[in-house]
Parts: structure tokens; sequence; C-alpha cells
């Protein structure tokens, strides 16, 4: 199994919360998959901290896809899941592409929070 990308990313939960509350649904739905709505607002202790841990988790693959914000790589097509076990990412349309040109196979996803930090580390993987 070789490491194809890798990627870090902080987000400040209170900046997330910030936007939520500014711009609402318009914010959440420009960003975040149903999915990942469904699973945030479902959070007993806050959807802001699930929220910023997904935001990291985005802006890591991002840079683990090599990327960045372009190039057909854009909020909605990088959806953190998580049903059984640690979450993992599911890419649709460019970061698909992209995913599948670099040949991966599989991510690891690493989401963690404080106070008012939400840290996400991604790896790529082929093979």
């Amino acid at each position: 199994m070789d490491i194809i990308g890798t990627g870090l990313d902080a987000t400040e939960i209170s900046r997330i919360a910030d936007a939520i509350e500014r711009y609402g649904d318009r914010f959440i739905r420009r960003v975040f998959t149903p999915g990942e709505i469904a699973y945030c607002r479902a959070r007993r202790r806050g959807a802001a901290a699930s929220f910023a841990a997904r935001f990291a988790a985005k802006e890591a693959a991002m840079k683990a896809l090599g990327t960045g914000y372009s190039r057909g790589v854009y909020w909605t097509t990088i959806e953190v899941v998580r049903t059984y076990g640690p979450p993992t990412l599911r890419f649709h349309a460019g970061a698909a592409e992209r995913f599948a040109r670099m040949g991966g196979t599989r991510s690891v996803v690493t989401l963690t929070h404080a106070r008012d930090l939400a840290i996400a580390h991604v790896m790529l993987l082929k093979g």
C-alpha cells in the first residue's frame, strides 16, 4: 500500500459557527453534502464542531489531491462518510476523477476537535 497524497488542516470552530449564524443554510448547502448535513445536525454536542471537522477534512483532502479548490475539486465533491468505524472519504465528480487519475484506492481520515479547533489529517492510498 503506497501513500499517494497527504493533507492536514486546522479550522476554528467559531469561524464555522459564525458562518452558519450569518449565512445559514446557504453556507451549509454550498459546503456540505446532504449526508454530512444530516450527520452533523444529529450530533448532541453541537453541530458546529462536527461541521468544522468536516470542513477541515475537505481542506486536507484538497491538499492531498494536489488541487486545492480548483480543477473540478469543490466542497461538495468531497464527502466525509461515517457509518461504522472511522470516517472515510467519498469523492464525487472532479474529485473522483482526480483520485482515479492518481491511482487511489482508499482514504484514511482522522478528525479531532477541542474547545475551538477542529483538525483533520487525510492520507490517500493506492494498492
